[in-house]
């Protein structure tokens, strides 16, 4: 098959989407299939056009096997929420443009959201070439910015809403990471039925709403020594650290952190690391120029990803209260495959949480609890057989689950099966 993927980033860009679609891209390719990708310069680091790549508004090159096209993002500030909104718009009427002048014929469409405009992209470039569109919905949008007050104004919300129902009443099928993404998403457009897969009913076609999760690369991130050059860069020295790593913005339950690390600033065998950027970076580090065991750590080159995860002994996923249904933050499973424990503060009930539930693989606790989380990492940290068992838990689920490899044939094999359906015609009622 003849690809066409439209995604807002892709490797060398840091962000945790890039590395998924980028693998997903590989996989693809590897199968036979022959793959063109547009997506944006690389950026998200520091939310500016990385050096290198500077110069130009577009860039044609390759990624593995497959042919890209690289447009300007128009990077801000992202505490700006209209000049973000900005620079989606801009960046999506580019890609529109470039999938709409992609050298054809294209087997199937994959628009990776957010952001939900890119749905509406894949919408047009799919009519353009008459071929299935498949939505990748990697977090719920616009759920998670009205939960956590990025979006407040009724107008914004009654538009995004409008967009979303948009955006998967149009496509052929909608992937998401986990049955409660799923339920979500086909409560958005209609009644799903039961199962692991939910028909939904549009007046254009029946979308088909499919969990096929996220991954890790088991090969690329492993179990390693603790004592990393990392350890040795900052300081960290022989204690017990409990790490954050990944976006921080207004989704993450981040002064857990602090709030830990002022109940621990007696215990001077533990330290918190943060290892990440996002609008609350510069808000950490003026909470950890008072806290000599919290330290802040900006974005890292992709090859240092897993000698980072290596330092830690514990890792955290804080995720505010609600978002469970909205997002499956990835770094679950990368702290899986390098064998560490996990305390995920979220949503009982919800994917992280039955996750490490059965794999025995680290602690759940409620979300925004202190208390609780506090109780967690003391008890992790004071005993390390414990930690031990749960890291060597993690490793053997992450090992017996999904590979890059059947992730990409799953997205292979979906596309084809929607293929089949259009060429088959429907039965009259």
């Amino acid at each position: 098959m003849r690809l066409l993927v439209i995604t807002p980033h892709l490797l060398p860009d840091t962000a945790p989407t890039g590395v998924v679609v980028s693998a997903i891209v590989d996989h693809l390719g590897g199968l036979g299939h022959e793959v063109h990708v547009v997506t944006s310069l690389p950026w998200y680091a520091d939310h500016r056009i990385v050096d290198g790549w500077r110069g130009r508004p577009f860039r044609r090159g390759r990624h593995d096997a497959a042919t890209v096209v690289r447009l300007h993002p128009f990077p801000t500030d992202k505490s700006n929420l209209a000049a973000r909104a900005l620079g989606f718009i801009g960046f999506t009427g580019l890609a529109t443009m470039a999938g709409l002048t992609a050298r054809g014929p294209f087997d199937g469409v994959i628009a990776v959201s957010p952001p939900l405009t890119l749905g509406l992209a894949g919408w047009l470039v799919a009519r353009r070439h008459r071929c299935p569109l498949v939505c990748n919905v990697q977090d719920v949008f616009p759920d998670v910015a009205i939960q956590v007050g990025a979006i407040t104004s009724p107008r914004a919300i009654r538009f995004f809403r409008v967009l979303e129902r948009f955006a998967y009443r149009r496509s052929d099928a909608v992937t998401v990471l986990s049955d409660d993404m799923a339920a979500n998403v086909a409560a958005k457009v209609a009644t799903g039925s039961p199962g692991g897969d939910h028909q939904v009913a549009s007046h254009t076609r029946r979308s088909l709403v499919r969990v096929i999760p996220n991954f890790v690369d088991i090969d690329a991130i492993g179990p390693g020594d603790r004592d990393t050059n990392y350890r040795v860069e900052h300081d960290l020295g022989d204690r017990i650290v409990v790490m954050y790593a990944g976006n921080l913005g207004h989704s993450q339950a981040l002064d857990l952190l602090v709030g830990a690390a002022r109940r621990h600033h007696h215990r001077h065998d533990l330290v918190y690391v943060v290892n990440g950027g996002g609008v609350r970076a510069d808000e950490l580090r003026e909470a950890a120029a008072d806290l000599e065991n919290l330290v802040v750590v900006g974005y890292q080159p992709a090859d240092r990803v897993p000698e980072v995860l290596a330092t830690a002994d514990v890792h955290v996923v804080l995720l505010k209260a609600g978002l469970g249904a909205s997002s499956v933050p990835s770094k679950t499973y990368s702290a899986m495959a390098v064998g560490r424990p996990l305390i995920a503060s979220i949503d009982e009930g919800t994917e992280v949480a039955r996750v490490l539930h059965g794999a025995g693989a680290g602690l759940a606790v409620p979300p925004d609890d202190l208390d609780a989380f506090v109780a967690a990492v003391e008890r992790l940290a004071d005993d390390p057989e414990l930690r031990a068992a749960m890291g060597s838990a993690g490793r053997r689920w992450v090992e017996e689950w999904r590979s890059p490899a059947s992730v990409g044939a799953a997205y292979a094999g979906l596309l084809e099966e929607l293929a089949e359906r259009r060429a088959t015609p429907r039965r009259k009622c």
